[in-house]
C-alpha cells in the first residue's frame, strides 16, 4: 500500500495514536504535515518519520481555532502542495460524573474534538475536490459505542464525530473523497495513563485481554488512507479488541 506523492495531515500528531499514524503514513511514502498543540511533540515525531526514511514537517499550533487552523493550512500546503489525507486524530478526555459536569468543560470538549475536526476539513476538502482525489479518517472512540460513566461530554463528542463521518461520506461519495472513522478501543496511550494511571487492570476486563497499541489504530488508518480503500466510505472501522461488536 503505497502513498508515494501524496501529502497528509495529522492532527494530534505528536504523542500517542497520531504519532504512530504519522509514521505509519510516513513509512508509506506520504509527506506528512505532523500538527500538534504542542511544537516539541510534533518534531519528535517529524525527527521518527526522517529516521525511517521519509519526509515530513512539524505544525505547531490549535487545530480547534479558526485562525490556528488557516494559518497552518497555509504553511502546509506552501511546504508540501495540495493535501489528499487528512486524519483529524486531535482530541482530549477528561472525566466527570455528569452532575458534576460544567459548561466549561461540555463546550471545551465539543470545540475541540467536534468543531476541530469540522474547521481542519472545510481547510483541506477544497484541495481534495481540485484532485478528484481524497482521503478523511476521523479517529473517534469505542466509548461514542458502548457508553461510558464520567463520559457524557466525551462520547458526545466523538459521537458527533461518527455523525459528521457518515454524512461527509454521502456528500463527497461520487467526488473521488473517501470519510471514513476509525473509532479506539482502550489503546496504550499517555493519554489514557493520564486516566487511567494502571491500564493493565482495566485491559483484563477487554474480550482480549489486553490493551491495543497505537499501530494497531496507525495500520487501520494506512488502510483507509490507501487506494486499496477506494470503494470503502462512510464506515466505521472498529479497533477495540473486541469491546465492541457491530
Amino acid at each position: 500500500m503505497s502513498l508515494e506523492g501524496k501529502a497528509a495531515v495529522v492532527t494530534g500528531g505528536g504523542r500517542g495514536i497520531g504519532a504512530a499514524i504519522a509514521l505509519e503514513l510516513g513509512t508509506q511514502g506520504a509527506a506528512v504535515a505532523v500538527w500538534d498543540l504542542n511544537l516539541e511533540g510534533a518534531e519528535k515525531t517529524v525527527a521518527a518519520i526522517e529516521e525511517a526514511g521519509g519526509r515530513a514537517i512539524a505544525i505547531g499550533g490549535d487545530a480547534a481555532e479558526t485562525v490556528s487552523v488557516a494559518d497552518a493550512a497555509a504553511r502546509i500546503k506552501d511546504a508540501l502542495g495540495p493535501v489528499g489525507i487528512l486524519v483529524n486524530n486531535a482530541g482530549v478526555t477528561t472525566y466527570a460524573l455528569f452532575p458534576s459536569l460544567s459548561e466549561e468543560e461540555w463546550d471545551r470538549m465539543i470545540r475541540i474534538n467536534l468543531k476541530g475536526p469540522f474547521l481542519v476539513t472545510k481547510a483541506f476538502v477544497p484541495d481534495m475536490l481540485d484532485a478528484g482525489w481524497g482521503r478523511i479518517i476521523n479517529i473517534s472512540s469505542s466509548s461514542a459505542q458502548t457508553g461510558a460513566p464520567a463520559l457524557a461530554h466525551y462520547a458526545s463528542s466523538k459521537g458527533g464525530v461518527i455523525g459528521l463521518t457518515k454524512a461527509l461520506a454521502m456528500e463527497f461519495a461520487d467526488k473521488g473523497i473517501t470519510v471514513n472513522t476509525v473509532p479506539p478501543g482502550f489503546i496504550d496511550t499517555p493519554l489514557l495513563r493520564e486516566g487511567l494511571p494502571d491500564p493493565s487492570a482495566a485491559a483484563a476486563s477487554m474480550p482480549m485481554k489486553r490493551a491495543g497499541q497505537p499501530e494497531d489504530i496507525a495500520h487501520a488508518v494506512a488502510y483507509l488512507a490507501s487506494d486499496g480503500a477506494a470503494y470503502v466510505t462512510g464506515q466505521t472501522l472498529s479497533v477495540n479488541g473486541g469491546r465492541y461488536l457491530g
